[in-house]
C-alpha cells in the first residue's frame, strides 16, 4: 500500500492531500486542515450512458461521530441530508460541473464524507478542493483543477481559511473557487462591504488558492489514472450549416418576440418546420443545429447591445410592488419584475417558535428563517411536487444571507422571524424577487430593519475580446 501525500501552505495554514490508504476502489483523496479530515471519493462508470444530460451527482455527509457526538432523536443515526449538507453539495457541484465536456455521459458520482471535525476548521471548503483533487486522479476527462477557499475579514484584515470563531467575528464570509488563472464560483455574505472591498477580497482569494491548485497538479502527476479518451460525437457540419441557414430568418423573428411563452412557441414552430421539411429521422441533429443557431443569434445581439427581450445591457425590467395585499399575514408583499413574480410573507413569533437544530456544534436556535418555494405552475409546467428541492433550499439560503445583516439585534427585537417567498411566475431572478419581496414584507410586519435591501441577478457574455455585462438576467 503506497500512501501519497502533498501539502499546500496557505499563509500559516497547512492543507493536506492524501491518497492510497482509504477507499482504494474509488478515486479518493483525504483532505486535512488542523484536526478536520474530509474524505472525497469519485467513481466513474465503465461505459457512457444513453442519456440527454450529464449524469453527475454530488453528495456530502457531515458525520456526527467525526466530532465525537451521537445523533439526537429516537433512531440515533443520521437521516436525510441536513440543510447545511445540501448547501455544501451545491458549493461542491457548481465549480466542477462546467468543466466536464459538453457531451460527457459517463455516470459520475462525487461523495464527500467528514471523518474528523475539530469544530474549528470548516470542512465544506475542504470538500470542494477534495472533489477537484479526486477528479484529477480519476479517469474522468475533467478540465481542472480548481480550489475552494474561504476568506473572512476582521478589523479590515483578510484571512484565508478562518476558524469558526474568526468567522463569527468577521464582517465578510466569502467562499471562492479558483482555477490556476480564473475565478470559477463565488458565494458570499457581508455586512455592507463596498465594491472595492469585495474586489480586494476576491483577488486575495485568487492569490491564496494557487498553492492548492499546484498541490493537486503534483498529486495527479504521482497518482493520477489515465484519462478516458473522450471525443464529442461527430457532427455533420454540412447538414448543420444547411439547417442553420434555412432557419436563420425564422429564428431571428422568433427571438425578437418579447414574451417568454410566445417566444418559446415561435422557436418550437421553427424547429417543427425544419423537421417537417428535412425528415424526422434527423430530428436530433436538427434540434442541435437550432440550439446552436439560437445561441449564436442571442449572443451576437447581446454583444451588440440588444437583449432577447429588447432591453439594453443595464436596463431593469418593469417593477410592480404591492405592499400588504392580504390582511391576515403579519407582513406581506407582491413583488413583480418583468415576468418574475413572488408573493412574500413575514410571520413573527416568540422565542418558542425558533427552529431548534441538533447540530455537530451543539444545539442551535434559529430565530430568522427564510423559505423559498418554486412550484411548477410558476413556469407553466405540470410536474410532481415531491418535497423541497436542493435548488429551493439553496435559493432560500441565498436570500436569507442578503437580509440577515439588516435585522435588528435579538435583544432589541426578541421575535422569531419567518419569511416565505412563493414564486408565482418566473423568468429569471426569482431568488432576487425573494430578497426584494422579503425586505418589503419585513417592513410591512413592522420589523425595524437597519436598511432596505434589493437584489438582481447578473450575467456576462464574452465573444473574443467583446464583453457584455448584463443586469437583471432572464431565465432563457
Amino acid at each position: 500500500m503506497e500512501v501519497i501525500r502533498e501539502v499546500a501552505k496557505v499563509g500559516d495554514r497547512e492543507i493536506g492531500f492524501e491518497t492510497g490508504k482509504i477507499a482504494k476502489q474509488a478515486n479518493t483523496v483525504i483532505m486535512t486542515l488542523g484536526e478536520t479530515a474530509v474524505l472525497v471519493a469519485v467513481t466513474v462508470s465503465r461505459e457512457p450512458k444513453d442519456l440527454p444530460f450529464m449524469p453527475l451527482t454530488v453528495e456530502y455527509r457531515d458525520a456526527n461521530a467525526a466530532a465525537g457526538k451521537i445523533p439526537g432523536g429516537y433512531f440515533k443515526r443520521e437521516g436525510r441530508p441536513t440543510e447545511k449538507e445540501i448547501l455544501t453539495c451545491r458549493l461542491t457541484d457548481r465549480p466542477i460541473r462546467p468543466l466536464f465536456p459538453k457531451a460527457y455521459r459517463y455516470d459520475t458520482q462525487v461523495i464527500g464524507h467528514v471523518l474528523s471535525n475539530d469544530l474549528q476548521n470548516e470542512p465544506d471548503v475542504l470538500a470542494m478542493t477534495g472533489a477537484s483533487a479526486a477528479l484529477m486522479l480519476s479517469p474522468a476527462p475533467w478540465a481542472g483543477p480548481v480550489a475552494g477557499i474561504r476568506v473572512a475579514r476582521i478589523d479590515g484584515k483578510l484571512i484565508a481559511f478562518p476558524t469558526f470563531d474568526e468567522i463569527a467575528h468577521s464582517d465578510l464570509n466569502l467562499v471562492v473557487s479558483c482555477s490556476a488563472d480564473a475565478i470559477v464560483m463565488v458565494e458570499a455574505g457581508a455586512n455592507g462591504a463596498s465594491e472595492s472591498e469585495m474586489i480586494d477580497a476576491l483577488m486575495f482569494a485568487k492569490e491564496q488558492s494557487l498553492p492548492l491548485v499546484e498541490a493537486q497538479i503534483r498529486l495527479q502527476a504521482r497518482a493520477g489514472k489515465p484519462k478516458i479518451e473522450w471525443k464529442d460525437p461527430p457532427v455533420d457540419q454540412e447538414f448543420r450549416s444547411m439547417v442553420m441557414d434555412k432557419a436563420r430568418e425564422g429564428m431571428t423573428k422568433a427571438l425578437s418576440i418579447v414574451g417568454k411563452h410566445e417566444r418559446h412557441h415561435a422557436i418550437d414552430d421553427v424547429k417543427a418546420a425544419m423537421i417537417a421539411e428535412l425528415g424526422s429521422e434527423r430530428k436530433d441533429e436538427i434540434g442541435g443545429a437550432i440550439g446552436k443557431l439560437e445561441k449564436q443569434i442571442v449572443r451576437n445581439n447581446t454583444i451588440g447591445g440588444r437583449r432577447i427581450d429588447g432591453r439594453g445591457l443595464t436596463d431593469i425590467r418593469n417593477i410592480y410592488i404591492e405592499v400588504h395585499p392580504y390582511e391576515r399575514p403579519h407582513g406581506s408583499a407582491l413583488f413583480q419584475r418583468g415576468e418574475t413574480q413572488a408573493i412574500t410573507t413575514t410571520t413573527l413569533g416568540t422565542e418558542r417558535d425558533a427552529q431548534r437544530l441538533d447540530t455537530i456544534r451543539g444545539d442551535v436556535n434559529n430565530t430568522f428563517l427564510l423559505h423559498y418555494n418554486f412550484p411548477p405552475y410558476c413556469v407553466g409546467e405540470a410536474r410532481p411536487m415531491r418535497g423541497t428541492s436542493r435548488r429551493e433550499i439553496g435559493h432560500g439560503a441565498l436570500a436569507q444571507r442578503a437580509l440577515e445583516s439588516v435585522l435588528p439585534d435579538a435583544e432589541a427585537f426578541p421575535y422569531t422571524i419567518r419569511i416565505v417567498s412563493d414564486t408565482t411566475e418566473s423568468n429569471g431572478s426569482s431568488s432576487m424577487a425573494a430578497v426584494c419581496g422579503g425586505c418589503l414584507s419585513l417592513m410591512d410586519a413592522g420589523v425595524p430593519i437597519t436598511a432596505p435591501v434589493a437584489g438582481i441577478a447578473m450575467g456576462l457574455i464574452q465573444e473574443g475580446d467583446d464583453i457584455a455585462v448584463l443586469s437583471d438576467i432572464l431565465g432563457d
